[in-house]
């Protein structure tokens, strides 16, 4: 049966904008500390920074091929970015009305933010003394005046647009002059604390303290006034890479990172109290007109900073420290190799530690039984502790592969960096495949035991990183299951030789059968439903947007199929229309941590199927990435990621409801129910878990 999406999808565009509006909430929310509902204003921004450098850039890219022909979803290009413009608008006045508030709550904590006209006399010394040692060099003034080519301006970057008046030479009047100076928040940083004053504690923007010097860098010019206001360019973040054959793809990516700097404008924000004519110099020089998002801001830009911003007061402003747990029988063995082999393990992160893993990596790198080390990496730490066991298995003598993703979004540049470390240390590095992303999460061990060949696997929601997994909420798999690990290595070799056509019985692979796999199971929970018979899914994912798979879960509602959804970010499935998605709920969370895992379950009439997944619902994954889910098969994990999602249904205090006209109501709480948090109730969830398997095997 074929249903038409004709009016029943939302645009995927302005379901992100809905996503980000749901991150706006935390900032607004009593119940975070201040300093955190800060830093989610930074989140935000750093959201919307990518969601232009990507999402409207590519809609730009179809606008300029066909004003009419090109749809997304209903709606032509030009709609989509018209919608999206208002809707941008819209959040960031909100913005506003939530930072002001915040600001104002920061006082009653003696905690003031201050223009460079506040300054006492005491902190204006500082701020000279601070300009002149750690800003002063840092600066690169641009008189804008008779250039042949107006300057380059950063993606990324904020700028000060200075416009002075000086008196005319030998006649009335006074002339105006332009200049441009880049705020070098990347060098040193955006927030500078103050000396305190009569119990009360100072943080000035690093614009400020360059506005409040600014005649050190002007004063030659003798003028009457001197103003500045912060500009911001967004450029597109698509690479362009070459078709020199001639060429490998690692030299074609290296060009393409450094192309990417001079992408097509998307969007510029200015300062709205700018005067009009600097507004309509820049926007002349800089050719932007209308139709390139051009949106009025205050007197700040670059608010994902705020993801950095200082806590100088108590530590009830901030997040409660809370510390991960090891997993009880990766203690109870020493050996984490020896534990995998006896039973399948999961780690839930950040709830647990991610150092398991590592740990995992360095005891395969010294093992004398291990002969071969494979292993995906798309995004790692900044100091990764995973490249360094990796080079320290290649230094002791293993055989060690790493596909390295190159096309990682915004960490091409590191991703080129750390397959360099990697190849100097012996490291056999493959780039997988140009024109598809490799973004499976996969490891695999190899140890030769009595001249037989012993696996273990690692497969995983989200990255092997570190820095990510305290912050990310995944789920990794530990598993000696042979078939598992056997097929984890076919993966590897598709990857090695796409060209090579395999079979899986226990993950599911995209591009070849992932969606396939997925439809077969939903048509056998409409066959069950019809019959009368248990059915259901229970999915968990960051993004639902293919076309086909919406089609197929409004057929399973329509059959009686019951449906829970639980999704972060964009949804474009419409739940709760009669006679076409009535048994289909869904919910988003957001909170404390990023929900990143994806996990899929189905009633299969009783044999109820669990799997967990790199891949989300979307064209990308299933068409154009190597993408992997597999099936959990031992009770005590399955059990545990039963009651992982049964808690994350339940939450009533965090999670948003997700519907049609996207309100973005908080899941509702009856009178006398007691509060769900899962984000916090999962560390409980956790250690009841651990205290039980801790039982069943010292009972054993």
């Amino acid at each position: 049966m074929s249903i038409s999406l004709k009016n029943r999808t939302i645009n995927r565009e302005l379901s992100w904008l809905s996503f980000n509006h749901r991150v706006l909430q935390e900032s607004q929310d009593d119940s975070v500390p201040l300093i955190e509902r800060l830093r989610f204003l930074g989140i935000f921004s750093n959201n919307l920074d990518e969601f232009f450098r990507v999402r409207v850039a590519t809609i730009k890219r179809i606008e300029s091929i066909s004003k009419k022909k090109e749809l997304i979803g209903d709606k032509t290009a030009a709609q989509v970015l018209e919608e999206i413009q208002d809707e941008v608008v819209r959040q960031k006045e909100q913005f506003a009305v939530i930072y002001r508030k915040i600001l104002d709550e920061l006082k009653t904590h003696n905690i003031e933010i201050v223009k460079e006209n506040e300054l006492n006399q005491e902190q204006e010394g500082f701020v000279e003394n601070y300009y002149r040692a750690k800003v002063s060099p840092l600066l690169v003034p641009i008189m804008l005046k008779n250039l042949d080519e107006f300057p380059y301006l950063r993606d990324k970057s904020i700028f000060l647009a200075v416009k002075m008046t000086t008196p005319k030479k030998n006649k009335p009047g006074t002339s105006k002059q332009y200049a441009l100076i880049e705020v070098p928040s990347d060098l040193t940083p955006r927030f500078v604390v103050l000396p305190e004053a009569n119990g009360k504690k100072f943080i000035m923007f690093l614009d400020d303290v360059i506005r409040f010097n600014l005649n050190d860098i002007f004063g030659i010019f003798e003028y009457r006034s001197l103003e500045a206001y912060t500009i911001k360019f967004t450029r597109d973040a698509e690479l362009d890479l070459d078709d020199d054959v001639s060429q490998g793809f690692y030299e074609k990516m290296k060009k393409g990172v450094k192309r990417r700097t001079k992408g097509q404008p998307v969007r510029f924000i200015y300062d709205s109290d700018m005067p009009m004519d600097l507004l309509r110099y820049l926007c002349d020089e800089l050719g932007v007109d209308e139709d390139d998002n051009i949106i009025p801001g205050g007197r700040y830009h670059n608010s994902k900073d705020f993801m950095k911003f200082p806590n100088v007061g108590s530590s009830e402003l901030e997040w409660e420290k809370i510390n991960g747990s090891d997993h009880y029988l990766m203690q109870k063995e020493g050996s984490i190799l020896s534990a995998v082999d006896k039973n399948d393990i999961i780690l839930h992160y950040p709830y647990q530690h991610f150092r398991g893993f590592v740990h995992f990596l360095r005891e395969a790198a010294i093992h004398p039984k291990v002969k071969e080390i494979k292993v995906s990496l798309y995004r790692v730490a900044k100091r990764s502790r995973v490249i360094n066991a990796l080079v320290s298995a290649a230094k002791n003598g293993k055989q060690v592969t790493a596909v390295v993703e190159l096309k990682a979004r915004f960490d091409e540049e590191a991703n080129l960096e750390w397959s360099k470390v990697l190849q100097d240390a012996g490291v056999k590095v493959i780039f997988g495949i140009q024109d598809m992303k490799i973004h499976c999460k996969l490891a695999v061990v190899t140890q030769v035991i009595k001249g037989k060949e012993n696996q273990q696997a690692v497969i995983s929601t989200g990255n092997f990183n570190e820095s990510t997994s305290k912050i990310y909420s995944d789920i990794a798999l530990f598993t000696t299951h042979q078939e598992i690990c056997e097929e984890v290595d076919k993966v590897f070799a598709f990857i090695e030789k796409p060209y090579l056509n395999f079979r899986f019985k226990h993950l599911l692979v995209a591009p070849a059968a992932m969606r396939r796999n997925y439809i077969m199971k939903l048509n056998r929970e409409i066959k069950n439903a019809k019959e009368g018979k248990e059915a259901y899914a229970f999915i968990k994912m960051n993004s639902l947007v293919d076309e086909t798979l919406i089609r197929k879960l409004y057929q399973a509602s329509m059959a009686g199929v019951k449906i829970r959804l639980l999704v972060r970010g964009i949804c474009s499935l419409m739940p709760g229309i009669k006679g076409l998605s009535e048994n289909i709920e869904i919910h988003s969370i957001i909170g404390r941590y990023l929900e990143h895992s994806r996990v899929f379950i189905f009633a299969n009439n009783g044999k109820e199927e669990i799997f967990i997944s790199s891949a989300d619902w979307m064209e990308r994954n299933l068409d154009f990435r190597v993408e992997v889910s597999v099936a959990i098969y031992d009770e005590i994990v399955r059990k545990e990621i039963r009651d992982f999602m049964e808690l994350q249904w339940q939450d009533n205090v965090k999670a948003r409801i997700v519907e049609k006209n996207q309100p973005n109501e908080y899941v509702a709480r009856e009178e006398g129910q007691p509060k769900v948090r899962a984000q916090m109730d999962i560390y409980k969830l956790i250690k009841k878990q651990q205290t039980e398997i801790k039982k069943k095997f010292e009972s054993a």
